[in-house]
């Protein structure tokens, strides 16, 4: 481990200057002075808990630290040589951080962007702001076919499995999750011990492979899938059909990774490589998806049973949405995935090229639902480089009900984004199976950092709402989000996009709509 590499090296070269300033000049004693420093900072840094980065490289750790206090000299120069890490820009990136740590979050001077360039969106606030709630709203996620309905919080850990992230990491979720009284999607790597650990609630997402619930030849296996989903921790369950990274393609799990503990989370031969499927076994057409779903929820005791998915055609989702009505239920709940969404690991142009961005795939499904008189029984969820509370209300405004983090979720977590988790070699135990590595993040304290960050960014969110105008979610509206559309002209979402009234579908269909409507089949794909 190189922490104790580090520390070797410096006691070697004390050993060294010693000898040397025993027959040499004084000069020598100096340089043993710095290093009897630099060994002590070393230990200091391995045995502290807030930092996971000078756990695992003490000593040189520090200079990253360095660089952060002088970074408003230096920060363009890192950004333009994407140095820095770019999944968020330094704002926000600085947001979750604080946020984390329990900093407030102001800022001196004014806004660093460019608030006339075409693309620049931004909220309006009222005249007549509204008095904040006492409680942060939550939503209730439950139709009628649902008998343990559950109050979801606006912001919520996105699906991330154990075995993409550490088990530390896992615990440090769960434990922010128990403390804050939201959700933590288990991902669709199984239902671990860790995510049982800290009492927090539990959304078992389960992929096309059906880790957790899995037969020997990669079937679903029902009695496995009924006796998990009945623990009390989990609270929903959620079918995954596509992720935003990587739709279309199932993940490879190699053979190497495959522990003793990600074998028995995921019910897979230790050792042996494991493939998902790039589609689910268990059915074949929309109609059976949604009879899929039915027969998952009530394998679960009658808890929320959704859907995941990032939004390809819109004929498949009114697919989908034609089987729904046909089959008289519908999802508890759709948790749409933007194509900006990230992962551990995936082909660089399924990330830039493959799926629909979350604006544009959220406001379909919303749309889709409404049209067809669906969307008082369907909650919908959000995700996709959601990290500030102007995010959440942003989606909100384009039609989710409540959003997922997973990337900001991370970074609360100690993540510096170093963009190595498809490596293994994580600096910071987040994304890592190196007990070595894992070792570094502290479960205590990141916990707390967790559960920091989601109360104070849905706290920011509600005051938000406030100031327009609005003393729920309900209230939020198109009107109060707009976007620069030329250097002159600003449109709000009410006027850029159409907005379909309930049961529009039903009676008749918009023109634009009409030939998707008559071509989406209950029956294909």
């Amino acid at each position: 481990m190189l922490a104790f590499f580090i520390l070797g090296t410096l006691v070697v070269l004390g050993a060294l200057t010693v000898l040397a300033a025993a027959v040499g000049s004084a000069a020598w004693w100096v340089l043993l002075g710095v290093v009897g420093v630099l060994l002590l900072v070393g230990v200091y840094d391995v045995l502290q808990r807030r930092h996971s980065l000078l756990r695992n490289y003490p000593v040189v750790g520090h200079l990253r630290f360095l660089l952060e206090r002088i970074r408003p000299e230096l920060q363009q120069y890192f950004i333009e040589r994407n140095v820095d890490g770019r999944p968020f820009d330094r704002d926000t990136r600085t947001i979750v951080y604080e946020r984390a740590k329990g900093i407030a979050g102001e800022k001196a001077f004014g806004t660093e962007l460019d608030v006339n360039a075409v693309g620049y969106e931004f909220l309006v606030h009222s005249a007549a702001p509204a008095d904040e709630p006492p409680r942060p709203p939550r939503v209730r996620v439950g139709g009628p076919d649902c008998s343990q309905p559950y109050d979801m919080a606006l912001l919520n850990v996105s699906a991330m499995s154990f075995g993409s992230l550490s088990a530390n990491a896992v615990r440090a979720m769960n434990g922010g999750a128990a403390l804050g009284g939201f959700c933590q999607d288990t991902g669709e790597g199984g239902l671990s011990r860790y995510h049982l650990e800290a009492g927090g609630d539990l959304i078992w997402e389960l992929g096309s492979g059906y880790f957790g619930a899995r037969l020997p030849d990669g079937g679903f296996d029902a009695d496995q899938f009924a006796d998990k989903a009945s623990h009390d921790a989990v609270k929903a369950v959620s079918l995954k059909l596509s992720q935003g990274a990587k739709p279309g393609i199932g993940g490879v799990l190699p053979g190497a990774k495959v522990t003793a503990e990600i074998a028995e989370a995921r019910g897979v031969p230790i050792g042996k490589t494991v493939t998902s499927p790039s589609r689910h076994p268990a059915f074949a057409t929309p109609r059976e998806l949604i009879r899929f779903v039915a027969r998952i929820r009530e394998l679960a005791g009658g808890k929320p049973a959704g859907i995941k998915l990032c939004v390809g055609t819109r004929v498949d989702v009114l697919a989908v949405v034609k089987a729904m009505l046909d089959e008289g239920t519908e999802p508890d709940f759709i948790v749409v995935d933007g194509s900006e969404g990230g992962t551990g690991a995936a082909p660089l142009e399924y990330e830039d090229h493959v799926g629909t961005p979350l604006t544009e795939g959220l406001m379909l499904v919303h749309n889709a639902l409404v049209g067809a008189g669906l969307r008082d029984r369907v909650r919908v969820g959000a995700a996709g480089k959601v990290a500030t509370g102007s995010d959440v209300v942003k989606r909100i405004i384009q039609g989710a009900d409540y959003t997922n983090a997973a990337r900001a979720m991370m970074m609360a977590t100690g993540c510096i984004q170093s963009q190595r988790c498809h490596t293994n070699h994580c600096p910071v135990g987040v994304a890592t199976q190196d007990p070595k590595r894992a070792r570094a993040l502290d479960v205590e304290d990141k916990t707390h950092r967790v559960h920091r960050y989601q109360r104070a960014t849905v706290a920011e969110a509600t005051r938000m709402m406030a100031s327009l105008g609005a003393t729920c979610p309900g209230e939020l509206h198109p009107r109060m989000l707009r976007r620069r559309v030329s250097p002159t002209d600003t449109r709000s979402y009410a006027e850029l996009y159409e907005w379909l009234r309930p049961g529009q579908l039903l009676a008749e269909p918009p023109m634009g709509w009409v030939d998707d409507w008559e071509r989406a089949d209950p029956d294909r794909f």
